[in-house]
């Protein structure tokens, strides 16, 4: 009977402090970024910066990094999928507090949205199929038929093709696709993305061709006057300081970071 009336009085002490905390967390609201994960928007089409799993899980280098962003900055989490087409306007919207998805910077953008401190140094390649000899540079593509993605700078950049027929798809697959189809002659597209893709034989019988086109930086991209910015820029301070960033950069592609501008 002792040993009875014991345990009850444990559980009665057990329940008294789970209240008591409660009752605290009530009186005391938190205000931290983590009581809230932060959507982050991202196309899972641009391998292998992201990748959408069979299981539908997420993986890659802006997967890693926000995840890894986040957790030192001490916020959540909550990644939503959305078309690239889609991201600006999205973010406009206030419908997201973040995208990461291979965005580069750019002066046109940031009237609209703000960006995060560059984590990435990326740049424009032409790729085309292997049989073709004929397209070696810029002034190769002129007049020729060109496949970008619809939002990207791949497709700011194909407007400055001389009598280019340009064709806009959805996702990096279609217009690959395209091109192997015999569609178009070529494809304007991110360099480190087409190259992973042809390293890890996702796309038979592409090559790239020449010098980038360009050079640019990708950031995490927020819409104006972001709450959420500066624990974002934060974070990625920390990556590059601790070596995390150095582990994801080799990690998905095998090589060593380039030096990186601070704003």
């Amino acid at each position: 009977m002792k040993s009875f009336n014991l345990k009850w009085q444990q559980l009665i002490l057990s329940l008294g402090c789970l209240l008591l905390i409660i009752a605290c967390k009530n009186f005391y609201p938190t205000n931290n970024s983590d009581a809230i994960p932060l959507r982050v928007a991202t196309d899972p089409t641009f391998v292998p910066f992201e990748i959408q799993k069979a299981s539908g899980d997420l993986e890659g280098f802006d997967i890693d990094l926000m995840n890894a962003v986040a957790k030192v900055a001490g916020f959540a989490v909550k990644f939503e999928s959305l078309p690239f087409d889609g991201m600006i306007s999205t973010l406009q919207a206030k419908r997201v507090d973040a995208a990461i998805s291979g965005i580069t910077i750019t002066a046109e953008r940031l009237k609209t949205i703000a960006f995060s401190r560059p984590y990435f140094k990326a740049g424009l390649a032409i790729a085309v199929r292997e049989d073709n000899q004929k397209i070696q540079d810029f002034n190769s593509l002129k007049g020729k038929k060109i496949a970008v993605q619809i939002g990207s700078t791949g497709a700011d950049f194909a407007k400055t093709i001389p009598n280019a027929k340009i064709s806009t798809f959805n996702s990096g697959p279609e217009f690959f696709q395209d091109l192997l189809n015999g569609n178009v002659d070529a494809v304007v597209s991110d360099a480190f993305a087409t190259l992973y893709a042809i390293k890890n034989g996702k796309l038979k019988g592409i090559r790239v061709v020449a010098d980038l086109l360009t050079e640019e930086y990708y950031g995490i991209a927020t819409p104006k006057d972001s709450p959420h910015l500066d624990a974002i820029n934060k974070g990625i301070e920390t990556l590059l300081s601790n070596g995390t960033y150095k582990q994801i950069y080799q990690k998905w592609l095998n090589a060593e970071p380039p030096q990186l501008p601070s704003s």
